[in-house]
């Protein structure tokens, strides 16, 4: 477990690194994306769609307020096509982080796992743990991504990839879609209330699953 831990903790670090980088530089702000799909708002709600999927499938390259996005999502196109325009976007990054990382993993592992043993082992570990950890990754930022490169990686059957990344991301998407739904710019408070309620919710699901696995071994 400890070779798999110390890889994810790599590739969060490389994904946190482009979070960095946006943060400092100001290339990509909440107040932009807001403006975006103002802009495109007065167009058609087909652009604030295609926005919010492209923002969440950009996600997979460059750190992407993905909860603020789906939330927005909602917010301005109501709740069904809001949460459609956020589960596309999150499917189509979990789907491509998958099937780029499954075509390039072995060199990547290769490259930062010397060890065939440990290499072997991470499959493993992952193998075992992956399903519930994909099902709970978005109670972190960053975690998602992560999960969805190292089932590519690890070479997790796809259909079982598939199930739970669908699981994880359908509820995600039409909860925070609805608090941007029922939430206006002189209320915010309903979104803010959920949002606040998803992430409580995921983290206390981490905590007991890590619990159970603690009092099984």
């Amino acid at each position: 477990m400890k070779p798999l831990i110390k890889l994810m903790l790599i590739i969060a670090g490389m994904f946190a690194a482009t979070f960095l980088i946006v943060k400092f530089t100001g290339l990509l702000t909440i107040e932009q994306i807001e403006a975006w799909l103002v802009a495109a708002r007065s167009l058609s709600p087909l652009y604030v769609g295609s926005i919010v999927a492209l923002l969440l499938f950009a996600d997979l390259f460059v750190a992407v307020p993905t909860l603020t996005v789906t939330v927005l999502s909602g917010f301005f196109l109501g709740h069904a096509l809001g949460a459609a325009a956020a589960l596309s976007g999150l499917m189509l990054a979990g789907i491509s982080g998958y099937w780029l990382s499954r075509f390039f993993g072995d060199a990547l592992l290769s490259f930062l796992i010397r060890d065939p043993d440990k290499i072997e082992e991470i499959r493993t570990a992952f193998n075992h743990h992956g399903f519930v950890m994909i099902l709970l990754s978005r109670a972190v930022p960053i975690l998602p991504e992560v999960t969805a490169c190292l089932a590519g990686m690890t070479r997790m059957k796809f259909i079982r990839f598939l199930l739970a990344w669908t699981v994880s991301s359908v509820p995600y998407a039409a909860v925070a879609a609805y608090a941007g739904a029922i939430s206006s710019i002189d209320n915010p408070t309903p979104g803010i209330l959920i949002a606040i309620g998803i992430s409580c919710f995921l983290w206390l699901m981490w905590f007991t699953y890590h619990r159970n696995q603690k009092s099984a071994d």
